[in-house]
């Protein structure tokens, strides 16, 4: 499981934000594919809002990727 820790100053990022920013997906037009085509879950449930707020403790999966956010 990959980690990704959030800013200090920073609540949340966005999912389609996360995604990228992981290197999962190329661009975020992919992300916001990836997203509408059901293929993301957080916290191990599907996940379709595409801004949906990540915070600390979420769990973010995508095929075999798998990342906790902190």
């Amino acid at each position: 499981m990959e980690t990704f820790n959030l800013k200090e100053s920073e609540e949340y990022i966005e999912l389609k934000n996360v995604i990228k920013l992981l290197g999962w997906v190329d661009t975020g037009g992919e992300a916001k594919i990836r997203i509408d085509d059901q293929q993301i879950k957080v916290n191990g449930s599907i996940e379709t809002q595409r801004r949906k707020k990540i915070r600390r403790g979420d769990v973010v999966m995508f095929g075999s990727h798998e990342a906790q956010i902190k």
